[in-house]
C-alpha cells in the first residue's frame, strides 16, 4: 500500500496541470457599437446608448487611415441620442459637425449621409424663421435626389428588390411631406408676417398631400391651416380623415404619428371643438406614458370643456370630477419633473381653482356616491383605465350620448 501511495505521489508530480484560460473577447467594432446603441435608443434607453455611440465615434476619429466622413453615422446617432436625453444644444453641435462633413448630402445613406441632419437642424434652429426653412429645403433637396435615384433603379427591378425599392420610395415621400409640413408651420408662426405666407402654406400643403395621401401628418397640418383661416368645417373634415388613418392601428405601427405630433393633434382637436376625439387621443397617450405633464393637463382641460357642454347636472359633475383628477396629476408631475412651462401651470391651477369652487375642495374619492351612471362612465373609463393602450373599434366611448 505504501508503494502504491508513493507511486501515486510520483505520478502526480510528473503530470503537469492543465490551465483553462478563457479566450479574450474581441473588441466590438464601431459598426457593432453603433448597432447596439441604435437598438438601445429605439427601445427608450438613450442613456445606455450614449457611451456606446461615443466610443464608436472616438474609434472612428482615431483611425488615421479612415476618411473623416466615416464618423457620419456616429455623429448623426449621437445627435438623436442627445435630443432624447434633453440636450438640444449638444445635439445641434453633432448635427452641424455632420453637415460640415457632408454639406450637400451626397454621401450615401448606407455610409451615414442622409437628409436627417438637415431636418433636425430645421427644428432645432434657435433663429427659426427663414433659417429653419432653409434647413428644411436642404433636407427636401437630398430626399428628392434620392427618390430620383430609386426611381431609376425601379425600372429594371423585379421581385423582392422591386418591393424593397417601392417601400423605400414611400418612406422618402412621407419624409418629404413631413418636411413640407414643417415649412408650413414656420410660415404660420415665425413668418406669419410675410405677405406670401398663406400662398406658401397652400403650395406646400398641397404638395405634401399629393406625395403622401395616406399619411396623417399632412392632413393634420391642413387642419391647422384651415383653423387659422377660420374654416372650422374644413378643419374638422381634415382631422377626421387624419384620425381614420391610424386610430385603430396597433401601437407599434409605423403610420401612427409620434408622441409630440399627437399632443399637437389633441390641441387641434380641442380648437376644432372635437373634444371627445381629443380625449380618446389623450387617453391613449397617457396609456403610453403616464408621466407626460402636457397629456394630463390637456386631458383635464378637455374634460373641463366637455363638462361645460353637458346639460345634465350629474354628467357635468362627473366630467368635472375627472377633469380635476387629470389636472391635479398634471400639476403633481409638473413639480416632480421640474417641468418648465409656467403658462401651462398657471392655467391648470386656474382650472383646478374653478373646479374646487364648483365641486368643493374634496379629493373626489367620496363623490361617486352622489353621481349617477353617467358619472361612473367618466371616472371609470377616463381616469381609472388611463393605462389602456388601444381601444377596440366597436367599443362605446365613455362620453357616448354627450
Amino acid at each position: 500500500m505504501a508503494k502504491s501511495r508513493s507511486a501515486k505521489k510520483h505520478n502526480s508530480a510528473q503530470t503537469p496541470r492543465t490551465k483553462h484560460r478563457s479566450k479574450p473577447q474581441a473588441t466590438p467594432s464601431p459598426t457593432d457599437l453603433l448597432k447596439q446603441a441604435t437598438a438601445l435608443l429605439q427601445t427608450g434607453q438613450p442613456a445606455s446608448a450614449l457611451p456606446l455611440a461615443e466610443k464608436a465615434l472616438s474609434v472612428l476619429q482615431s483611425n488615421p487611415s479612415s476618411p473623416p466622413t466615416t464618423a457620419l453615422p456616429a455623429l448623426t446617432l449621437l445627435g438623436e441620442i442627445y435630443l432624447e436625453i434633453g440636450s438640444p444644444a449638444v445635439a445641434t453641435t453633432h448635427f452641424l459637425r455632420a453637415v460640415d462633413l457632408d454639406p450637400h448630402g451626397l454621401i450615401p445613406e448606407a455610409l451615414g449621409g442622409c437628409a436627417e441632419k438637415f431636418l433636425w437642424l430645421a427644428q432645432l434652429s434657435e433663429e427659426g424663421g427663414e433659417e429653419s426653412v432653409r434647413w428644411f429645403e436642404r433636407g427636401v433637396a437630398v430626399l428628392r435626389r434620392e427618390m430620383g435615384e430609386l426611381e431609376e433603379r425601379l425600372v429594371n427591378a423585379k421581385g423582392a428588390e422591386k418591393q424593397e425599392i417601392e417601400e423605400t420610395l414611400e418612406e422618402k415621400r412621407r419624409k418629404i411631406a413631413g418636411a413640407l409640413c414643417g415649412i408650413v408651420e414656420v410660415y404660420m408662426t415665425d413668418l406669419s408676417w410675410d405677405p406670401s405666407a398663406e400662398s406658401h402654406c397652400e403650395t406646400h400643403i398641397t404638395t405634401a398631400l399629393l406625395l403622401a395621401p395616406s399619411s396623417p401628418t399632412p392632413l393634420q397640418t391642413l387642419a391647422s391651416v384651415r383653423l387659422s383661416q377660420f374654416n372650422l368645417s374644413a378643419a374638422r373634415s381634415a382631422l377626421t380623415r387624419s384620425l381614420a388613418l391610424w386610430t385603430y392601428l396597433p401601437p407599434s405601427h409605423p403610420l401612427i404619428p409620434d408622441y409630440p405630433t399627437r399632443i399637437s393633434l389633441a390641441r387641434l382637436l380641442m380648437e376644432a371643438e372635437m373634444e371627445e376625439e381629443a380625449l380618446e387621443v389623450l387617453e391613449r397617450l397617457v396609456g403610453e406614458d403616464d408621466e407626460s405633464v402636457e397629456a394630463w393637463y390637456l386631458g383635464g382641460w378637455c374634460l373641463w370643456l366637455l363638462g361645460g357642454k353637458e346639460e345634465e347636472k350629474g354628467k357635468r359633475r362627473g366630467a368635472w370630477v375627472a377633469s380635476r383628477e387629470w389636472l391635479r396629476e398634471g400639476l403633481r408631475l409638473y413639480e416632480v419633473l421640474k417641468y418648465e412651462d409656467e403658462r401651462l401651470q398657471e392655467h391648470a391651477a386656474e382650472l383646478v381653482g374653478q373646479l374646487d369652487e364648483e365641486l368643493g375642495e374634496g379629493n373626489g374619492e367620496d363623490e361617486d356616491e352622489d353621481e349617477d351612471e353617467g358619472d361612473e362612465e367618466w371616472e371609470d373609463e377616463d381616469v381609472d383605465d388611463k393605462n389602456e393602450e388601444e381601444r377596440k373599434p366597436d367599443e362605446d366611448h365613455e362620453m357616448e350620448g354627450t
